[in-house]
Order: structure tokens, then C-alpha cells, then sequence
């Protein structure tokens, strides 16, 4: 199958595009860092990346984008371009979640894996994860609640050799900022000493997924040959976990009873 990928879910956007050959898989990717800027640069992204590999858009035989959480105005875009694709060429389109598509590069983590996405406000939209099984729901959280979910989870799931520390794997766009609020947690609280905190740096902190969102949808089987005919999917929508600035505010607002 030939599948186009979009990433939206972060200020660091990327498109990719598999093309299955006979005996081998080709994949072309682009990528910026465009702030919130995506719906400026997606689709001529798209459109070079097809030129490249010399397709039609009838050649496409599905598309994948971030499901959340993320950038609301990121998400929203993605989802639009991906329902957009599936509606105008009939083909399939699956959502596949954020931190779950952040997390698959690192299923043999032997410790505890952890995406980190900025959710503002002091608090990160994240998940745990041990050898690529997902051990909680997305969180919302702030460090201190971030922190006692590891504790419990290094408890219940994760088995560690006597005399060794209990690693924790931090990565993600947020994974640096969360990485010093937790240090200062783990520095006055000794119920956090048996835990180390592992960062990755370099394309662990701050990269596009798109490729990755097209390795899922290979290995997961999400698209069958011949695509999903009813397209359930068209109905789905962003995970965003928490309510936008504007439904907060709406919200607080002392609006009249009619």
C-alpha cells in the first residue's frame, strides 16, 4: 500500500510518504520546525513528496495522522487534510494516538518510557509505558503528579535487579522541561531515590513522527489491501484531554438564562 503520514501534533511538523515496491518499501520525508504555521507548509509538503515518488493522488492507498494530544490548532489541521484525503480519493484514514506514536521507538526500554508533550500551564501531557505496553491513560499532569505515578508504576509493573536504580526514560518535545521539575522533586523528596531519570537529547527531544506514524501503520495492520469501504474513522475526532482557553472561558462566563 502506499500511505501518506501527518504530523501536526507538534510546532515540529512532518509529512511522510511510503511507497510499497515489489520487494522493498520506499519512503520519502519532509519536515520543519513552523511554530503554528502548519497549514502554511503541510500541503505543499504533501504535494513535493508525491511529485518526488512520480505519484498520482490516485496512488494513494491511505493516510495517517496524530489522534492527540497536542497543539489544538495542529491537531484540528491534520485531521482536516486526513478526512480530506480519505472523502475526495475513497480511500481509508486512521488516527493513531500522539504519545503512543512517540513511545513505539523506544518499546524495548527495560525501565520506564515516558513522552513528554509541553501542555503549558505547569503541567505535561504525557504516558508510561514498560517494553512497549502502556501502563496508564494519557495524564495531564503536573511534575509532582507525574512523579508518584512513576513511583507507583516501578512498583506494580517493572521488576528491577537487586542493587539497581529504577530508570525512567524521559523524551519528547517536553521531556527536558519536565526533566528539571522533576529533578528538584526528586532532590527534596526521598521517596524518589531509587529512581533515575534518563533524558534523550538530540532527535529524542525535538523531531517530526511521521515516519514513525507509517511504521505503525505497517506493523500494526491498521489498512487492509482494498481499504475500508465505510471509513468509520470519518467520524472520529482529537484526543485532547483537556478543554481549550476559549471552552474554559466560555465556561466562566456569566451568560443569561434565556
Amino acid at each position: 500500500m502506499n500511505l501518506i503520514a501527518i504530523d501536526t501534533a507538534t510546532e515540529k511538523f512532518s509529512v511522510a510518504l511510503a511507497v510499497e515496491q515489489r520487494n522493498c518499501v520506499d519512503t520519502w520525508l519532509f519536515e520543519a520546525d513552523v511554530g503554528m504555521r502548519h497549514s502554511e507548509l503541510v500541503m505543499d509538503g504533501i504535494d513535493a513528496l508525491v511529485q518526488k515518488a512520480a505519484l498520482a493522488p490516485s496512488d494513494i492507498d491511505g493516510v495517517v495522522c496524530m489522534g492527540g494530544p497536542g497543539s489544538f490548532t495542529g491537531l484540528r489541521i491534520g485531521f482536516s487534510l486526513a478526512k480530506g484525503f480519505a472523502l475526495s480519493l475513497g480511500i481509508p484514514f486512521a488516527p493513531i494516538p500522539t504519545l503512543d506514536c512517540l513511545a513505539w521507538p523506544f518499546s524495548s526500554w527495560p525501565g520506564i518510557a515516558v513522552p513528554v508533550l509541553d501542555a503549558k500551564k505547569r503541567a505535561f501531557f504525557c504516558a508510561l509505558y514498560h517494553e512497549g505496553r502502556r501502563l496508564n491513560s494519557d495524564m495531564d499532569a503536573t511534575p509532582s503528579e507525574i512523579a508518584f505515578a512513576l513511583a507507583s508504576n516501578f512498583s506494580s509493573h517493572v521488576r528491577v535487579r537487586e542493587g539497581e536504580r529504577e530508570q525512567a526514560l524521559l523524551f519528547g518535545p517536553g521531556a527536558e522541561k519536565l526533566f528539571g521539575e522533576l529533578m528538584l522533586l526528586f532532590e527534596d523528596n526521598p521517596s524518589f531515590a531509587d529512581i533515575q531519570l534518563i533524558i534523550r537529547y538530540g532527535k529524542g527531544i525535538r523531531w517530526g513522527n511521521a515516519e514513525t506514524l507509517l511504521e505503525i501503520a505497517r506493523a500494526t495492520g491498521i489498512f487492509t489491501a482494498g481499504g475500508d469501504e465505510s471509513n468509520s474513522n470519518l467520524f472520529a475526532g482529537p484526543e485532547y484531554i483537556r478543554k481549550s482557553d476559549a471552552e474554559i472561558n466560555l465556561g466562566n462566563q456569566n451568560l443569561p438564562h434565556i
